[in-house]
Order: structure tokens, then C-alpha cells, then sequence
């Protein structure tokens, strides 16, 4: 009954609460779980050993004494208060105890099991020693007393307490590496998860076989299938021809100085650039390399990004140099018709300014094509009194290249300006009626385009030609096969431009 529980004496309190005993307990069995089957037989080869009804293999705590097995007793737990073996730990230091009669000792007499039910009388029990600390026991119980023991059955016990302990440890050895499996498995899955999100390729080359193994997307960026492992000879195979001895030198490289491999290449079958690291992972006993981890990357669209700006910028240099000398000949030929700086400044800003409007197009489309459309509003647009009403296009759909838009850029321009200073454009009656057709001529795309100015002053040709004319006509020197034909008839300038796309 409870009001009968005795105190626990503070010497045995004190064992029990010991730290060493503590940690040594809770690095065996950092929890109780309930009765573990396992445990079964020690209980019942314990009580067939000494013929007694009950049997118990239990776990000590600070107040509790938990039961992994019993035998002849439903329950699972009972107080340090009441126990037997916390008695048996504490004063006899961790010896194993035999009972005959527990009414006949003065430090059992007195415990609730004895003196009501189940009226306990008969005790033997032995400790289970984890880490030189008794964390438990392996002990028999009789309500009856045992006048005589055989002297063989204590070490017995011994040794069944022994296994008891041994089992205890390797059961939670395999929980933790049960657990550490799990979270090594989660680690896998969540680094798996993350370079597949992350398109990233690793792989692992096991040096003394051969054989190179990978995650999906290592064989997806390589081209192989099936996905399974292959030989190294293989996987230096799907690298490109050109790049295959550079990333074996590079390997090689990283397998003789331990340091890290870094690499650029393309895959042989898709032609996809990748970014390989990787370093030795495992060495074996004589100190060479056995293992070697990697990882590939597609790199793709910057190796493309950075050979399209390679490439914008020497079509850069090229477009600067050309410029340079066209304006070179711009301001000569602009000095011999004038010699009033004002002038000069007046005509050769607005070629000048031509030329930038073509180059900003262009710049914007990076050096590719630009529509005829833009190009015909940028130039005309600047010197026309009402664009949309004075300037008439029927045109098919053009593209021009740098050459040919810096070009026409300078006719369009010198048109424009001539035609708002003395033609079509200078009143807004006038009208500029532009004509662009694209022709086949021997399987070659050809602009035929003509300009021609209706509604404006009266044209009184004097018979000279001037720098704009001979501009004009000559814009498109660089152009094989283009030509550029300026007749100044009565009712308006007209021009025809012949040129190759």
C-alpha cells in the first residue's frame, strides 16, 4: 500500500542519482520504450535457473525502475522506493545479492512488497554493468523463502546479466546507426534534390575499376543512355574532340597534385558546354588516388553570352575604325566646299549626327539587322514639317546590316536635308513618296528603291554638283554592287538606289 512505501534512504538516493551512473545509463538507453521482446528469454531462463515465479530484467532510473522483461508480473514500472534492486545496488556496491528470506534482513524487512502483497520473501539479483556502472538488473523473486541456493546458480545469473548488458548495447549501437542512416539518407535526398533543382551533375570515378558513376542529369548533360554506370574510357569519350585531351590533361593534373580539378568542355553529342570541379575524394593505403568526385555544370548560355559579346565587340571595332575614316572624309569633303566655319560646322554636324542615329540603332538591335522603316524615321523624320503627312512609303519588308544601314543612313540623310532646305519638305504641300521593293536578280536579294519629291518649290538645276550629291552617289561605295542615281527634274529631286542585301 502507498502509506507503507519507506522512505529511500539517502545513501541509496545518492547511488542512484549518481552522475556517472546517470550518464552511463543514458548512454546506453537514452530512453525506456517499454518491454522490449528481445529481452523474453533472459527472464525466463532466470526463473526455470531458480524455479521462481517471477522474473524481471529492468532498467534503474533516478526514481523508477522500468521492467525490459518480466515474468509472473503484469506491471512495467515500480517505484525506487520499493525496489529490491535499488537496495541490492546501493549497499551491497554492485555485487550480486541472494535473499533466503527478505522478512529475516533489517534492510528489506520493512518494503511494502513484503510485508502486503504479493508478500515477497525469496530475492536474488545480479547487476547489469554498462561503462563499470551498474545501470540495471537481472533478478528472481519467490513469495516463498529458499532455505538452501546451489552455488552454481549465482554466476549463472551473472552471466545472463552479462548478455543482458551486451544486448543493450548492441540494440542501441543499431538504433544509432539506424539513425544515422535516416539522416544520412535525408542528407542524400535533400543534396539530391538540390542539384537536380540546381541542374548540377555530380559524379564519382573509382579509380582502381574504372568506372565512373552519376546522378540523371551527370548522363542527361553527357548524352548517355542508358543512365547506369560506365567505364572511364567511355566518359572521356562523350567529351568533344577538341576539348577531350585538354580536360584529360587537367585531370591528370589534379590526380598527381591532389589539387582541384577545374575544367571547360563540351559534351561530344549536344555540344553543350560544362563546367567541371572535382578533387580527390580517397586515397588508398599507399597513398594514391582511389576515388575521384566531381561535379558538372551547363554553362551554355554564358559561354554563348560571352562569345556573342566577343563577337559585338570586335564588330564594334571594326564599325569604330570604319567610322572614323568615313568621318575623316566627311570633314574633308565638307572643308572644300566651304570654307565659313559656321557652315562647315552646320553641314558636318548633321552628317555627323546621321551617322550617330544609324549607329544607335544598330547598337540597340547589337549589331545585327534594323528594319528600313526605322531607319527611313530616324533620318526623314528630323526635317519633315508633318511626317506623317508629308512622307508616303510602300515598302516591302526590309532588313539592312550595319553596312548597309550606315550607308543608306547618309543617302536618307543628305536626301532629307536637301529636301527640306530647297524641295519637298521646305513647305507643307510638299510629299516625299518612297518606294522600297526587294527583287530576286541571279537568286540574290536586291533593293530597288526610289525617292521622289512632289509639291515643293520649283527646281532650277544650275548644273554643278555639290558635296551632297557627290555624297549621296557615293554612300554606298562600300557596298558591292549598289549604286545611287540623283536627278534634280523640275517638279522635285528624284533618286534611285540600287543595292545588294
Amino acid at each position: 500500500m502507498k502509506d507503507n512505501i519507506q522512505p529511500l534512504p539517502s545513501d541509496v538516493a545518492a547511488v542512484l542519482g549518481a552522475p556517472k551512473r546517470l550518464a552511463a545509463l543514458d548512454a546506453a538507453m537514452p530512453m525506456f520504450l517499454g518491454p522490449d521482446p528481445d529481452f523474453d528469454d533472459i527472464a525466463a531462463l532466470a526463473a526455470a535457473l531458480f524455479s521462481a515465479p517471477i522474473s524481471l530484467v529492468t532498467i534503474l532510473g533516478r526514481t523508477d525502475q522500468w521492467f525490459l522483461a518480466r515474468q509472473g508480473t503484469p506491471e512495467i514500472r515500480a517505484p525506487s522506493e520499493d525496489s529490491f534492486c535499488a537496495r541490492m545496488i546501493a549497499l551491497g556496491g554492485g555485487k550480486p545479492l541472494i535473499l533466503a528470506d527478505a522478512r529475516a534482513d533489517s534492510d528489506f524487512s520493512k518494503l511494502p512488497s513484503v510485508t502486503d502483497e504479493p508478500h515477497l520473501r525469496f530475492y536474488a539479483g545480479v547487476p547489469i554493468i554498462a561503462d563499470g556502472e551498474a545501470i540495471g538488473t537481472v533478478c528472481v523473486f519467490d513469495t516463498k523463502p529458499h532455505a538452501r541456493t546451489a552455488p552454481d546458480l549465482l554466476p549463472r545469473l551473472e552471466r545472463l546479466a552479462s548478455l543482458a548488458g551486451s544486448l543493450i548495447k548492441l540494440k542501441e549501437e543499431a538504433r544509432r546507426r539506424m539513425l544515422a542512416a535516416e539522416a544520412l539518407s535525408r542528407d542524400e535526398k535533400r543534396h539530391a534534390l538540390a542539384l537536380d533543382a540546381a541542374n548540377v551533375a555530380s559524379w564519382l570515378w573509382e579509380i582502381p575499376t574504372g568506372v565512373v558513376a552519376g546522378n540523371e542529369i551527370f548522363y542527361r548533360m553527357l548524352g548517355v543512355k542508358p543512365a547506369r554506370p560506365m567505364s572511364a574510357r567511355k566518359f572521356f569519350a562523350a567529351v568533344h574532340p577538341l576539348d577531350r585531351k585538354a580536360t584529360i590533361d587537367h585531370l591528370r593534373n589534379a590526380l598527381a597534385s591532389g589539387k582541384e580539378y577545374d575544367g571547360l568542355f563540351r559534351a561530344a553529342k549536344s555540344g553543350r558546354w560544362l563546367l567541371g570541379r572535382g578533387r580527390v575524394h580517397e586515397w588508398d593505403a599507399e597513398g594514391r588516388p582511389s576515388v575521384f568526385l566531381g561535379i558538372n555544370v551547363d554553362v551554355t548560355d554564358g559561354q554563348l553570352a560571352s562569345e556573342r559579346t566577343r563577337l559585338l565587340l570586335r564588330e564594334l571595332n571594326h564599325r569604330v575604325k570604319n567610322t572614323l575614316a568615313m568621318l575623316q572624309s566627311l570633314a574633308r569633303q565638307t572643308l572644300r566646299q566651304t570654307s565659313d566655319p559656321v557652315e562647315f560646322m552646320d553641314a558636318f554636324a548633321g552628317r555627323l549626327q546621321s551617322l550617330s542615329e544609324a549607329h544607335g540603332l544598330l547598337s540597340d538591335h547589337e549589331w545585327g539587322v534594323i528594319h528600313l522603316k526605322m531607319l527611313l524615321q530616324k533620318q526623314i523624320m528630323p526635317y519633315a514639317l508633318d511626317y506623317d503627312s508629308q512622307v508616303e512609303i510602300h515598302k516591302d519588308e526590309v532588313e539592312l546590316g550595319p553596312d548597309q544601314a550606315v550607308g543608306l543612313g547618309l543617302v536618307l540623310h543628305e536626301l532629307a536635308t536637301n529636301a527640306r532646305k530647297y524641295g519637298a519638305l521646305s513647305v507643307r504641300s510638299g510629299k516625299v513618296v518612297i518606294a522600297a521593293r526587294v527583287v530576286s536578280e541571279e537568286g540574290q536579294r536586291v533593293l530597288h528603291m526610289t525617292w521622289h519629291e512632289v509639291g515643293g518649290p520649283p527646281v532650277h538645276p544650275d548644273g554643278r554638283r555639290g558635296f551632297g550629291s557627290v555624297l549621296i552617289e557615293r554612300s554606298l561605295d562600300k557596298i558591292l554592287g549598289s549604286s545611287v542615281h540623283v536627278e534634280y527634274l523640275p517638279k522635285g529631286a528624284t533618286a534611285v538606289i540600287r543595292m545588294p542585301l
